[in-house]
C-alpha cells in the first residue's frame, strides 16, 4: 500500500504513521517529495487491506493500493526519477549522462593506471573494473581478488574517479565494500537473493545488471529484494539477454530502456560491450541507447586487447573510446543530456 500524506505537515504526524505501519507487522519505506511525504507499507500481501484503516490517522490524505508486484521499484510509490549519488557533484539520473570505463578484469598496476587516465580524459566519468570474475570456464581467469581491488583503489586516487566492481559471493560484499564506490552484481547473480538482501544492507549504490533469460518483471523483482532491505541507492544494467542469435554474443533489448523508464523510477544503463561482444559494434549500441534514453553506459576499455585477460574481442582501444565519446556527444545534446569533459579532463 501507499499511504499518501497531507501536503506540509508535521513530521510527528508521519513518524506516528510508520510506527503505526510497523504495529500492523508492516515495514514503512518513506518517500520525500517536494510538499508531501508518501509512505510505502511492505509486507505480507495476505493482510495488506487491514491498512486501509490508516486513513482515518491525522496527517494522511488516502491509501492506495499498489499493484505492481514489485512495490519499492514501482512509478506508484516514486512518481519522479530517483537520482543515484556517487559522491557530492556525480549522480546517476540526472541530466548528465553518466559514461563507465575500464577494463573487463584488472590485470596490472600498469593496466589499470593507465586505463583510468585515457578514459578520464575522455570524458567517462567512472572508472569500471572486475577484481573478482565469475567465469563460464572453471580454468579462465578468475581476477586478483583483494590485490585487484588495491589496484583499482590506487587507481582512483591517481585520477579522482569513483570505481565500480563486481561483488560475486555474499561472504565477499564486506571486502569489496570497503574499496568499491559501486557494487555491481552480474547477470549470473541477478537471482542470488542472498547476495541481493546483504547489499540492500549497505549504504552504497548497487548496479544491478539483467540476467540473460530474465524479464523485465523479473528483473525488477530482483532489485526488490535491495530495495526492501533499505538500500534506495540501486541503478538497473541492461546487457543483453539471450536469444537465438549468434552473429552477437547477446541480443541486447534496447527496447528495455523505455520500458523500464515507464515502470521504474531506478536509473537505467546500459552495457553494449557484454550485450554485443565485438568492439566494433559497441559505439553503435552507445548512440542507440542514448537515444533510447538510458541515465549511462558501461563500456570495456583496455590498453592492449589482444592480450588481455578477459573479453579483450569487445574492448575499446582507448584513442577508439575517445574518438566515440566525441560523436556520443552529438547524440547527447540530441537527446537534451549534457555530457560534460569531453575533448578534455574534467
Amino acid at each position: 500500500m501507499i499511504i499518501v500524506m497531507q501536503k506540509n505537515i508535521d513530521k510527528a504526524l508521519s513518524r506516528a504513521v510508520e510506527a503505526r505501519i510497523r504495529e500492523l507487522g508492516y515495514e514503512p519505506h518513506v518517500i520525500h517529495g517536494e510538499s508531501r511525504e508518501v509512505i510505502g507499507a511492505v509486507g505480507d500481501e495476505r493482510g495488506k487491506m487491514v491498512l486501509q484503516s490508516l486513513e482515518s490517522m491525522p496527517g494522511v490524505e488516502k491509501v492506495v493500493p499498489i499493484l505492481k508486484p514489485y512495490k519499492l521499484a514501482s512509478r506508484e510509490v516514486c512518481p519522479e526519477p530517483s537520482r543515484v549519488e556517487i559522491k557530492p557533484g556525480l549522480e546517476i539520473g540526472g541530466n548528465e549522462l553518466i559514461v563507465m570505463a575500464g577494463p573487463c578484469a584488472v590485470e596490472s598496476e600498469e593496466q589499470i593506471v593507465q586505463t583510468a587516465h585515457a578514459v578520464k580524459r575522455a570524458g567517462a566519468r567512472i572508472l569500471r573494473g572486475g577484481a573478482f570474475k565469475p567465469r563460464t570456464s572453471p580454468y579462465s581467469f578468475q581476477g586478483l581478488e583483494e590485490e585487484g581491488l588495491k589496484l583499482l583503489a590506487m587507481a582512483r586516487a591517481e585520477t579522482g574517479l569513483p570505481i565500480i566492481t563486481e561483488v560475486v559471493n555474499p561472504r565477499d560484499v564486506e571486502l569489496v565494500a570497503r574499496y568499491a564506490d559501486i557494487l555491481q552484481v552480474g547477470a549470473r547473480n541477478m537471482q542470488n537473493f542472498a547476495l541481493l538482501k546483504m547489499l540492500g544492507q549497505l549504504d552504497k549504490p548497487i548496479m544491478l545488471k539483467r540476467g540473460m533469460s530474465a524479464t523485465i518483471q523479473e528483473f525488477l523483482m530482483s532489485a526488490e529484494y535491495i530495495l526492501a532491505e533499505g538500500n534506495r541507492r540501486v541503478i538497473l544494467c541492461e546487457r543483453g539477454i539471450r536469444t537465438f542469435e549468434t552473429a552477437t554474443r547477446n541480443t541486447l533489448d534496447i527496447s528495455a530502456v523505455p520500458v523500464l523508464k515507464e515502470q521504474t523510477h531506478l536509473p537505467v544503463v546500459i552495457d553494449p560491450s557484454h550485450a554485443t561482444g565485438h568492439v566494433s559494434l559497441v559505439p553503435s549500441m552507445c548512440y542507440a541507447a542514448v537515444a533510447a534514453g538510458c541515465d549511462g553506459l558501461i563500456v570495456e576499455v583496455h590498453p592492449d586487447p589482444e592480450k588481455a585477460a578477459s573479453d579483450g574481442p569487445q574492448s575499446l582501444r582507448p584513442a577508439a573510446f575517445a574518438d566515440m565519446m566525441i560523436k556520443l556527444k552529438l547524440f547527447a545534446d540530441a537527446a537534451d543530456r549534457s555530457l560534460p569533459g569531453v575533448g578534455g579532463s574534467l
